[in-house]
Formats: C-alpha cells, structure tokens, sequence
C-alpha cells in the first residue's frame, strides 16, 4: 500500500477544512488534485507530509505511519517557491539535499542537467525568474528519486517548452515506479499526465478516473430525426435523443455501430461532433457555483 488516508478531519479554528478524507493508493500512478483556491489541497499534502497536526484520521505512507523519520528517504514533496533561501545558489541547494539524503556529490550536478537548470545552477536563487525557481524546486524533489512525490502547483510559471519538458519528466518518473500527487490549475496538461483525478470541493474528495473522463461523447445530427428515434427504440441502443440530433457515448455504444444503423435503413447523418468530458468540463459542473461568482 502506498497511501492509506482514513477518516482524515482538519480544522482551522472552527472551520473543519479537510472532511473525513478517506482514500487509498494501492499501486504507483499519477493523482491530480483540483479544486479552487481555499479547497484544502496544500493542507492535506501538508498532513500527508506530516507538516501540520490533524484532530481525526490515519494516515500511513509506504506501509509506515506518516511520522516515521525513515519517509524522509523515500518521499519527496515540492512546495512552493517559500522554501528556497535567495542568497544561495541552486547548486547550494541541490548539494545540501545529496548530504542530507546521503547521496554521491555528482547526483546534484546530473539531477541539473536532467531538468535544464545547468546553465544558472551557480546563480543566486534572487536572481532567478519563476520559471527557474520552479526547475530547481522540481529537482530537489526528484533529486533522491522517491517513491512518492507530492508536487503543489509545479507548473505555476513555467513556459509552454518548460511545461512539456516537465510533463515528460513526471511521466518517466512513474514509468520508473514512483507515485506522484500533482496539484494544478493547469487542467490542459492534468489531461495529459494523470490516471487519476481528485476533485476537492467544501473539504472532502471526489475521485474520478481519468479513462472515464476520457470517453467519447458523440452528438450526431440526422436528416429524419423521427425515423432515427424509430429506429433506436426498436434496436434498444442506448442512445438520448433530442430535437434535431441524439448523443450516445463510447463506453455504451460503437460509433461504427450507430453509422452503420442509419445507413441501413436511410437515414442521412449531416454532422457528428466528438467531444470528451474531460478535466476541464468536469470542473465546471462541480464548481459551476464558483464559477458564476
């Protein structure tokens, strides 16, 4: 088990942030975590991360309790850019990870190279854009190549080639064995990295798959909707009909299926629209509500 979260409650004061957040982790995958700001994404990575005291709940890590001070050598957790000191180098911070991590000195100078911070590694850290910031955040994270990696908004100032060049990094990273917990704003690329999403909204979770999300919705307009519906209910295909057109998704029914129906028995199709749900259509039902404010 590579996280077991049960009954997790955290309060600030008298606001209850985090609701009996229960979840598991069974094998190595990539999590994204979405929810609007105030949703309690950073307080449970924190919790997760044993940063800050909760009132309720468990929380083990790789078969240990989140306390165990052996963690610290196989989890990892980037933080925001709060974390790093401006009149050390990034060098400095990558070589004092490796001493406390016990690693060989070269590690620092490869993990550089390997995220394309090598050119500035030797700058001070005040000098450094966003960007930067973030790449060397993302190398201290992955510098002890951890079996869990939390990350809170990595992609947060990073340029379009960054973005890609970061995904690819996360992706090989799980291709190698480890879990990582991703939370993001950048819903566009959680489409393209992630296995799983985690909805957070008032303080508790809803989990979504992302081969769920991803499953083809159709809408296909006809040229004699009354014989289409006809011919629906007759076959007994699972499909929604509306005024001019009828939508259907992959997981119930075979596009070739639907086509090959109509033109069976004459029915002209004048347009059909694919569409997925998607991360981003599914955060705008959760949070229409926010979203109208």
């Amino acid at each position: 088990m590579i996280i077991n979260v049960q009954g997790l409650k955290k309060s600030y004061k008298k606001q209850l942030v985090l609701k009996n957040i229960t979840f598991q982790v069974e094998e190595p995958q990539i999590i994204a975590l979405i929810g609007p700001n105030g949703s309690g994404k950073t307080t449970m990575m924190n919790c997760l991360m044993n940063l800050l005291p909760f009132q309720e709940g468990e929380i083990t890590i790789l078969g240990k309790k989140n306390t165990d001070p052996s963690l610290f050598y196989e989890v990892s957790y980037l933080q925001d850019n709060r974390v790093l000191y401006g009149d050390l180098t990034g060098a400095d911070h990558l070589n004092f990870i490796c001493h406390a991590q016990k690693l060989p000195a070269r590690k620092a100078k490869e993990i550089a190279a390997y995220v394309g911070m090598d050119k500035y590694a030797k700058k001070r850290v005040r000098s450094y854009s966003l960007g930067m910031k973030q790449h060397l955040l993302l190398a201290m994270a992955i510098l002890n190549e951890p079996k869990l990696i939390l990350l809170d908004e990595p992609i947060n100032g990073l340029d379009p080639t960054s973005a890609i060049h970061m995904r690819h990094i996360l992706m090989d990273l799980h291709a190698k064995g480890s879990t990582i917990i991703i939370s993001s704003h950048n819903l566009e690329e959680i489409d393209k990295m992630t296995n799983t999403i985690y909805f957070m909204k008032d303080g508790e979770i809803l989990e979504e798959s992302l081969e769920k999300l991803n499953i083809a919705h159709y809408s296909i307009y006809v040229s004699n909707s009354e014989r289409a519906r006809d011919i629906f209910t007759t076959n007994k295909l699972p499909v929604t009909m509306e005024a001019d057109h009828f939508i259907f998704s992959e997981a119930d029914l075979a596009l070739q299926q639907v086509i090959d129906t109509l033109n069976e028995n004459d029915v002209k199709i004048r347009h059909i629209e694919n569409k997925k749900i998607g991360a981003e259509k599914r955060y705008m039902e959760l949070f229409e509500s926010e979203l109208r404010k």
